[in-house]
C-alpha cells in the first residue's frame, strides 16, 4: 500500500504535468501557425473555451448531487468569478504578446513563473522555508538554476550540433516583427505570467474550499468565454474574423480539446495535491521541449547553448525535486510521530 500511495502522490503527478506542460508548448506552436495566418487571437480565445466549457458541461450535475462536497456557495463562486478575470485578462495579453513576438520568447518569460510563485507561496505560507533547512536551500539553489539553464537555451545559440534540411513546407511562414512590437509582446508576456502566478495561488484556496476540480474549471472557463466574448466584439470590428478554417480551425479544436479542459484539469488537481509552487517549478522545462520539438517535427539545428542550458535546467529541476521529497519526507515523519504519541496517550480500559 505504501508503494502504491507513493505512486500515485509522486510518479502520477509529475507524469501528468510533464505531459500537459509539453502539450502546452505544441499548442501554442500550433497557435502562431494559425495567427501568422491572420487568426484573431480574441476570436482563438472566445471560441476554444467555448470548446472547454461543452466538454466541461456534465460536471456540475455530479458536484451537486454529491454529498461528499460542500455546498456551492456565493463565496465560493465570487473567488472562482475572481479567477475568471485573472485568467481572462492572463490569456488574453499571452497570446496578444506570443502574436507580436514568438512562442520561444513567451516561453523564457515563463521562467518567472517558478519564482514569482515561490516567492508568493512564501508570503501566503503555502511553502516553508527555514535556510538552516537542506530542503529549503535546495530549493532556492535548484529555482535558481532552472531559470538560469532557461536563460542560456534563451540567450546564448552556440556551435550547431546536428544539421537538419529545412522541410519543404514549414509549420508557419517567419514574421520578422520590429522590434518596437518584440518589446510590447515581451511586456504583454511578463504581465501574463504574473497574472499567472497569482491564478496559481488563488486556485490553491478555491480547491480547500471546494475539491472539485471539473466543476471548478466549467464555470472558470464559461466565466473567461463570456469575458473574451465582450472583449472580442469590442476590439474585433471585422466580421469575417470569426469564420475559422483551415490550421485556424486544429488550432481551435486542439486548444479547447487539450489546453482548456485537460491540462486546466490536470493543473488544478496538481496544485490541489502538491501546490502551486510544485506546478509552477515545471515552467522552466517549457523551452528544452520546445527545442525537442524544433529539432524531431521542424528539423531545426540543435546548437551547443540548448545542449548545456537544457543540463543546467535539468539539474536544476532535480535539485528542487529531491528537496521538495526530502521535505515531504520530514512531515510525513513528523505526523507518523504525532499520530504515535496520541495513540500512546490514549488510556486503557479498565476491567470491570
Amino acid at each position: 500500500m505504501g508503494g502504491r500511495d507513493w505512486f500515485h502522490r509522486e510518479v502520477v503527478p509529475f507524469s501528468a504535468v510533464i505531459t500537459s506542460d509539453s502539450i502546452s508548448v505544441g499548442m501554442t506552436t500550433l497557435f502562431k501557425a494559425a495567427n501568422s495566418r491572420g487568426m484573431s487571437y480574441y476570436v482563438f480565445l472566445v471560441y476554444a473555451y467555448s470548446i472547454g466549457s461543452l466538454l466541461l458541461l456534465p460536471a456540475p450535475f455530479f458536484s451537486l448531487k454529491s454529498r461528499v462536497l460542500p455546498p456551492l456557495s456565493f463565496v465560493i463562486l465570487a473567488k472562482i468569478g475572481l479567477l475568471g478575470l485573472i485568467g481572462g485578462f492572463s490569456q488574453i495579453f499571452g497570446y496578444a504578446g506570443i502574436s507580436m513576438s514568438s512562442p520561444t520568447l513567451g516561453s523564457a518569460i515563463s521562467n518567472l513563473t517558478p519564482a514569482l510563485t515561490f516567492i508568493l507561496a512564501i508570503l501566503f505560507r503555502m511553502e516553508k522555508v527555514s535556510l538552516s533547512r537542506r530542503s529549503s536551500q535546495a530549493k532556492i539553489i535548484g529555482t535558481v538554476m532552472s531559470i538560469s539553464g532557461a536563460l542560456v537555451i534563451t540567450l546564448y545559440k552556440g556551435l550547431p550540433i546536428t544539421h537538419s534540411p529545412k522541410p519543404s513546407l514549414s509549420l508557419y511562414p517567419l514574421v520578422h516583427s520590429s522590434n518596437s512590437n518584440w518589446v510590447v509582446g515581451g511586456i504583454l508576456l511578463t504581465a501574463d505570467y504574473i497574472l499567472v502566478t497569482l491564478w496559481y495561488i488563488l486556485l490553491k484556496q478555491i480547491m480547500k474550499d471546494y475539491p472539485a476540480e471539473l466543476t471548478v474549471m466549467f464555470f472558470y472557463n464559461v466565466i473567461v468565454t463570456f469575458m473574451n466574448t465582450i472583449v472580442c466584439l469590442v476590439m474585433e470590428h471585422d466580421m469575417s474574423a470569426w469564420r475559422v478554417l483551415g490550421i485556424g480551425l486544429a488550432s481551435v479544436i486542439c486548444s479547447g480539446i487539450f489546453d482548456r479542459c485537460l491540462n486546466n484539469t490536470v493543473h488544478t488537481w496538481a496544485i490541489r495535491l502538491k501546490g502551486p509552487f510544485y506546478v509552477a517549478m515545471f515552467k522552466p522545462l517549457s523551452i528544452p521541449v520546445a527545442v525537442a520539438m524544433g529539432v524531431f517535427f521542424l528539423r531545426d539545428t540543435l546548437h551547443l547553448g540548448s545542449l548545456i542550458g537544457a543540463t543546467i535546467l535539468a539539474i536544476g529541476f532535480y535539485i528542487v525535486m529531491w528537496g521538495k521529497g526530502k521535505e515531504e519526507m520530514v512531515e510525513e515523519s513528523a505526523e507518523i510521530r504525532s499520530d504515535s504519541s496520541s495513540f500512546q496517550k490514549v488510556p486503557l480500559l479498565r476491567e470491570r
